[in-house]
Formats: C-alpha cells, structure tokens, sequence
C-alpha cells in the first residue's frame, strides 16, 4: 500500500475546511434570500394610500407642535449605556457559576471571577470619578 503523500493530505483538509464553510455560506445565502423574499411579498401585497393624515409625523398620539429638533439631555444616554454594560456583564456571570461548580475548576474560574469583577468595580469607579452618576 503506497504511502499517502503531503500533496494528498493536504487536499483532503483543504477539501473539508471549505466544505464546513460552504454551508455556513449557504445558509447565509438562505438568510439574505428569506429576507429579501419577505421584504418583496411585503411591498407587493401591501396597500398603497398615501392620505395626508398618514404624511403627518406621529408621536406618541399628540400632533407635533414647534420645530423638530429639540435638546436632549446626554445623561439619558449615559445612564442607559451605563445600565446596558452591567447588564451584559452580569450574565457573564451565570455560566461561570455552572462552571465554579465542576469539579477542578474552583479556585481558577473563582479568580477570574474576581478578576472580572475588579474591571466592573474600576469602571464603576472612573465613572462615579468623572461625576457621571450625579443627577444635576
């Protein structure tokens, strides 16, 4: 039996590394082309009305008054960026406490639990430093 050659097996993993992603490109396809089908049967079997009440702006069932563009307070967004950012880190911790729980992996994730958690601890620091937390 002739030994397999470099060329050979090199092909074989060539052949089998854009196989997998040939699916991944395929169903990517099938994405795009699911939405772009839902897309046009939306725009073909809507109604077409334009009325002068429908080219009205619509906000919150009150008719606009004044000018649209209006000031808005940054805090908002701080506050809602701030919540979102602990919010999102804080899942990080479920699996970690699945994971404290397995045999031979306490005393590691439980310091990369801390670890994590002095980030969010600085970051809640500069934050609470810089005067973003204060309600004016």
């Amino acid at each position: 039996m002739p030994e397999p050659t470099v060329l050979s097996v090199s092909t074989v993993l060539a052949v089998d590394y854009f196989q997998s992603y040939s699916v991944v490109g395929l169903l990517a396809l099938l994405g795009v082309l699911f939405v772009a089908v839902a897309f046009g049967a939306g725009r073909l079997l809507r109604p077409v009305v334009p009325t002068p009440e429908k080219l009205l702006t619509y906000e919150c069932g009150v008719d606009p008054v004044g000018e649209g563009w209006a000031h808005t307070q940054v805090r908002y967004y701080v506050y809602a960026f701030l919540y979102v950012i602990f919010a999102v880190d804080s899942i990080f911790l479920f699996p970690w406490a699945t994971v404290f729980a397995a045999p031979g992996y306490g005393a590691t994730t439980l310091v990369e639990m801390f670890i994590f958690l002095g980030f969010l601890a600085v970051g809640l620091l500069y934050a609470y430093k810089k005067g973003v937390l204060t309600w004016t």
